[in-house]
């Protein structure tokens, strides 16, 4: 510290001496200016009161009379002898000397500050006596040398020149004693400045230094919770996979996510949802031991490290039960579950970017299948790098139009005319050839870049059927949406902006999603429905019969058309159970007023049950494969009718 104080005071004091010098150099210019200027004012006195008056207004390039030089030999005499001039000069407006008291200068050039003098210009300088090249004998003493213009006569006029030397010494006297006073008071003043320049640079040295502290902190710690974040949580990994390898032991990384977060959220306010947010923290806190370590990842998302346990799923468990503890928010009880997944080094690796990778695969495992605590398992991680790859490719695909769709019409089942058709993206990758949607899409849904693919999708999908024209009118156009898709505010709002920018009517849109996306979050999904329904948008549940829908909460939402899953259509003649389903579904969807599409339909035979059983649609490779646009358009103009398609044989 001492040293450090040492610095500052050094440091400070640099700018100071800095100026001081400065100031210091600038006083003595002033003074060198004020002895001149008083050297001009004797001199001025001594040419108006002494010289001047002994002159009677002859030009002085004609020489002085008897009178004139006896007086000036009696002024020089006195002036000088008393010291109060070192030397008196007297020149013609030529420059040429025509007195001079120690009878130097007579043969000398005409100097040019005689010459500015002769011109009403007065001309002064320091210098020293006999210093001038002109000059004989020893250097004198310092002076002030000053060429006075000389006015005489009536009327006045300019006769010649003053040339003369007065001794600096009184004057340089008279300009240190005032000097002293002003180094006293800077040197005053800039100890004065010094001391604030000091006490100021180690109060804001101090401050930043604390600044300095808190955002060191502020980087590896979460503000809300005070718990380590994700970068500090990394690099405690890093330290703990080390001593695991080094010491043989196990270890434990695990991902901790809140079920249902958002509904506290978007029930009680973010204020309240932060509040819950800490108080989980500091459970979590308490409960780990010295050595492990736990941190907010972010959201509402936690992480765990737990070196050194035999078996860990007993303890993440006991984990979940503190979370799920009742917490008391603005005076309602609250609880909410966790869905946690983990490894175990160096069973599942040693490296800690993996390993986190890893345990969220795990924790995504355990919240899809509701299963409290998940182990990680090789058969979960769909995830693995060559699609990994494919994923950060498609973002640039999307940018550089790699995209396209193809259109699978749906036909009524009982007379094959186009009714509708179904927008289906493929993605024509440069390397890899055309690529179908399974091989792109589930990754897409895992990320936020789900969101850009559906805008595109319904985009385009608009735009074709815009362009279409007269041809498919009355068609309507299904676009899938996904999940996350239904999870993002403002769903409803980004598909109106899309319809108006394509100039397509709301009711020939319809939103396909499937039975398991309703099931992530029913209640919101039913909100977002709602929403997109209340604009003339029809919804379509895709996939029907793969999932666990209950009939009442079926009834709730604001649906237009099932579409029976292809699993079932395609044995419903061969297995008695599906047969059942699928008319049942049908008349389910006839009595809630739906209508009914069959799915996968590749069989006449198929068909014509389908047909008895009253379904309204059919869309498979019985009637068209998924086409591009050109050839759906002349597929609405071919046949006969036109916009009816014969199944193949």
């Amino acid at each position: 510290m001492a040293r450090l104080v040492l610095t500052y005071a050094a440091v400070t004091l640099v700018p100071v001496v800095l100026l001081g010098a400065a100031l210091v150099v600038s006083y003595q210019a002033e003074a060198r200016g004020r002895g001149l200027a008083e050297g001009r004012s004797e001199a001025l006195l001594v040419a108006q009161t002494a010289v001047e008056p002994r002159l009677t207004g002859r030009p002085l390039s004609d020489g002085l009379t008897p009178d004139e030089l006896a007086s000036m030999k009696a002024l020089a005499k006195r002036s000088v002898g008393d010291h109060d001039v070192l030397r008196l000069r007297l020149r013609n407006l030529s420059g040429q000397v025509v007195f001079s008291d120690d009878g130097s200068g007579f043969k000398d050039r005409p100097e040019d500050e005689a010459l500015d003098a002769a011109h009403g210009e007065v001309v002064a300088r320091l210098t020293h006596l006999n210093a001038d090249s002109d000059d004989v004998g020893p250097i004198g003493p310092e002076a002030v040398e000053v060429y006075e213009p000389l006015t005489a006569g009536s009327p006045e006029r300019r006769v010649g020149v003053l040339e003369i030397y007065l001794p600096y010494g009184p004057i340089s006297a008279d300009v240190t004693a005032s000097l002293h006073g002003l180094y006293r008071d800077l040197a005053a003043g800039l100890a004065l400045l010094y001391l604030a320049l000091f006490a100021i640079s180690m109060s804001v040295s101090r401050r930043l230094r604390q600044q300095l502290r808190r955002n060191t902190y502020l980087a590896e710690h979460d503000p809300l919770t005070d718990l380590p974040n994700r970068t500090a949580f990394h690099r405690s990994g890093e330290v703990a996979c080390e001593a695991a390898r080094r010491d043989g032991s196990s270890l434990t990384i695990a991902i901790v996510d809140l079920d249902r977060f958002k509904e506290v959220n978007d029930t009680l306010g973010h204020h309240n949802g932060d509040r819950l947010l800490s108080e989980l923290a500091r459970r979590l806190s308490e409960f780990v031991r010295p050595g492990d370590a736990v941190a907010r990842l972010g959201g509402d998302e936690f992480g765990l490290i737990l070196p050194g346990i035999a078996d860990p799923e007993p303890v993440l468990w006991l984990v979940r039960r503190v979370i799920a503890h009742e917490v008391s928010i603005g005076g309602l009880p609250l609880s909410v579950d966790a869905s946690i997944g983990y490894v175990v080094a160096p069973e599942h690796g040693t490296d800690v970017d993996e390993l986190l990778r890893l345990a969220d695969v795990a924790m995504y495992v355990a919240k899809a299948q509701h299963a409290g605590v998940v182990r990680y398992d090789r058969a979960q991680n769909h995830y693995d790098p060559a699609k990994l790859t494919l994923m950060g490719e498609l973002r640039q695909g999307i940018e550089a139009d790699q995209l396209v769709l193809h259109y699978q019409p749906k036909v009524r089942v009982d007379d094959g005319r186009i009714d509708s058709v179904e927008a289906l993206v493929r993605w024509q990758h440069p390397a890899h050839g055309l690529l179908a949607p399974d091989h792109f899409v589930p990754l897409a849904e895992q990320t936020d870049l789900i969101e850009r693919l559906t805008g595109w999708v319904l985009t385009t999908a608009l735009r074709d059927l815009v362009a279409l024209g007269p041809a498919a009118a009355g068609l309507t156009m299904a676009v899938n949406v996904s999940a996350r898709n239904l999870g993002r505010a403002g769903f409803a709002d980004r598909v109106a902006q899309t319809l108006a920018r394509a100039g397509a009517p709301a009711d020939r849109l319809v939103i396909e999603m499937t039975e398991t996306a309703l099931l992530t979050d029913p209640a919101g999904a039913a909100a977002v429905l709602r929403e997109v329904s209340a604009l003339g948008v029809k919804v379509s549940i895709d996939d029907f019969g793969s999932g666990q829908t209950s009939l009442g909460y079926l009834s709730t939402l604001p649906i237009d058309e099932l579409k029976i899953d292809r699993s079932l259509i395609a044995d419903m003649l061969v297995n008695r159970a599906h047969g059942a389903i699928v008319r049942s579904v049908v008349d389910l969807g006839h009595n809630l007023e739906l209508r009914v599409v069959a799915e996968g339909v590749e069989r006449a035979d198929i068909l014509a049950a389908l047909r008895s059983s009253r379904c309204d649609l059919a869309q498979g490779y019985l009637f068209a494969r998924p086409m591009p646009i050109g050839q759906l358009a002349s597929r609405l103009t071919s046949g006969s009718p036109p916009r009816t398609l014969e199944p193949s044989r």
